[in-house]
């Protein structure tokens, strides 16, 4: 069973999260854990029963939630200062180094949903990661939606969102049916975003140096060695193949493999952005993931590489 725990952000904001260890590992071959970064707003919870999944494969498992949500989000988010680059810099940071002080001498892997690939650059310690999974990981830019669906996501997520995060000071998301309640600094990030991230965040902030924040930013996702596999499901509407291969780009340090699938190769009408982790799909997608995370190698049946592209 999975264990309740606090864990300290790298500016000791107290996030909660869940963790799968094992009682016995060998000191001389220390199984590898892994990190799961959710989807923006998105509780830990929803990822359990493939962080159960995983931790049944080999792995031990950390699961948490970012500043604000599910059970890391401790008094009002009208007062939470919250973005996407808090969530990376100082949120999965904390994790990392968390994972380094509990969990030694053991590989590191993430699996990255959505933003949950996105956040992985803005960490300082990210070039421990082994390996990184990715699924639908991209980060908003409106014109790389789905064209069918482009009209009412720029209306959901780059007008009414940001405008009621201007209006009440947070996004009231789950009362709307949409996800969690949103930090107004997370919900102004994604609605703002452009081709080019840096050019949309943090802007006219600098670093101690003088340099424009967003460019030190930028260098970061430099610092990540690990080989990256993102998986794009041909019906998702945010994840699709110029949304993950813009962010791809961004990892200029990693060997990059985009692949592409169809839900009717694996007899499913649609999958979409969230359904990969449903646990209708333990046996048919997950050990995909599982495979890469253990091997490092690529999909290598016909079906699979006939998607396959390397960035």
């Amino acid at each position: 069973m999975p264990e309740p725990v606090y864990i300290s952000a790298a500016d000791s904001y107290a996030l909660r999260g869940w963790v799968w260890r094992r009682s016995c590992v060998s000191s001389s071959h220390p199984g590898p854990v892994v990190i799961i970064n959710t989807a923006t707003s998105v509780r830990c919870r929803y990822y359990m029963p493939f962080a159960d999944y995983l931790y049944q494969q080999g792995w031990d498992v950390v699961t948490y939630d970012y500043r604000g949500i599910g059970d890391s989000r401790h008094h009002s988010l009208r007062k939470l200062k919250a973005d996407w680059i808090d969530w990376g810099q100082h949120d999965f940071e904390g994790v990392l180094r968390y994972v380094a002080r509990r969990f030694p001498g053991q590989p590191v892997d993430v699996v990255g949903h959505s933003a949950g690939g996105f956040v992985i650059g803005f960490a300082q310690s990210a070039h421990r990661v082994r390996r990184i999974f990715t699924m639908g990981a991209q980060y908003a830019y409106w014109r790389d939606y789905a064209p069918e669906a482009r009209r009412s996501m720029f209306l959901r997520w780059h007008l009414a969102m940001p405008l009621l995060a201007l209006l009440i000071g947070y996004v009231p998301a789950k009362r709307l049916g949409w996800m969690e309640d949103t930090p107004k600094g997370v919900a102004l990030d994604w609605a703002r975003m452009g081709p080019r991230f840096e050019h949309n965040v943090r802007r006219k902030r600098e670093t101690p140096e003088g340099e424009p924040e967003a460019e030190m930013l930028v260098r970061g996702f430099a610092r990540v060695q690990a080989p990256i596999l993102a998986l794009g499901i041909d019906d998702d509407p945010f994840g699709t193949r110029p949304a993950l291969d813009r962010l791809l780009e961004y990892y200029s340090s990693s060997e990059r493999y985009h692949l592409r699938l169809a839900p009717t190769v694996v007899g499913q009408p649609s999958i979409g952005h969230f359904a990969f982790f449903h646990k209708r799909f333990r046996d048919v997608l997950w050990p995909l993931a599982m495979e890469w995370l253990r091997t490092g190698n690529p999909p290598t049946t016909y079906s699979w590489r006939a998607a396959l592209s390397t960035a």
